[in-house]
């Protein structure tokens, strides 16, 4: 495992004059400036908005990160969602974008290694934001989450591996189901895994049971 640092810090919203979106910068405690790093965007659910910024790393990749470490060499994004109005990422894709890309220029990342992922609200917004900049990201591992399947189609060079647990009781099953198999029917390459006796916490055996944190950081835009 890697040990790595953390920063934490706050983007003012151009668009949304009154939104403050915490978040943190986690990156290995020897990062190099001349170091071409790729960047793992993780979005959190809806029970960790707020203006707290330590509800970000109860779970997921910025627990990780301020933990024990990751397996993998990488700059970690984990912004907050406020919980001053009815926001979501959705709502703040345009926002939650522009943060991405400026944290992207500021650590000098790999550009052909920007992936993404999230759980619950935040597996929503995965598909949300990728659909939306299915040109910027190398890879993206939704959980337990969905999306417009109409838009789905964009996704054809994207590969994605989406998480569900199969008891969730919170997000159906099928709300990842039927944007996996929208990617594929485009001619894409989605894999849905399905954690059988999982109930909505399909995200710790997501990141502590499979490669996919190692997945992430591997995956590489295609060329043009």
């Amino acid at each position: 495992m890697y040990k790595y640092a953390e920063h934490l810090a706050v983007y003012q919203s151009p668009i949304h004059q009154k939104v403050q979106m915490n978040y943190f910068v986690h990156v290995p405690v020897d990062f190099a400036r001349d170091e071409k790093l790729p960047l793992i965007v993780f979005l959190h659910g809806g029970g960790e908005k707020g203006g707290d910024p330590q509800k970000v790393k109860i779970h997921g990749l910025p627990r990780y990160a301020s933990g024990d470490g990751l397996p993998v060499r990488a700059v970690v994004l984990s912004p907050q969602v406020p919980d001053k109005g009815d926001w979501n990422w959705w709502l703040l894709h345009e926002e939650t974008f522009e943060l991405i890309r400026k944290v992207a220029r500021k650590y000098h990342v790999d550009k052909d290694r920007i992936s993404m992922t999230g759980l619950s609200m935040g597996g929503f917004g995965t598909w949300v934001i990728g659909t939306l900049h299915p040109d910027y990201f190398s890879a993206l591992a939704p959980i337990c989450g969905g999306g417009m399947t109409f838009s789905a189609r964009r996704l054809t060079q994207t590969p994605v591996r989406a998480f569900h647990g199969g008891k969730d009781d919170t997000v159906p099953l099928d709300e990842s189901r039927r944007m996996v198999d929208a990617v594929n029917r485009a001619g894409g390459k989605a894999d849905l895994i399905i954690i059988g006796e999982a109930g909505h916490n399909s995200w710790q055996f997501a990141y502590e049971e499979t490669n996919l944190i190692t997945w992430l950081a591997a995956q590489k835009r295609p060329e043009k």
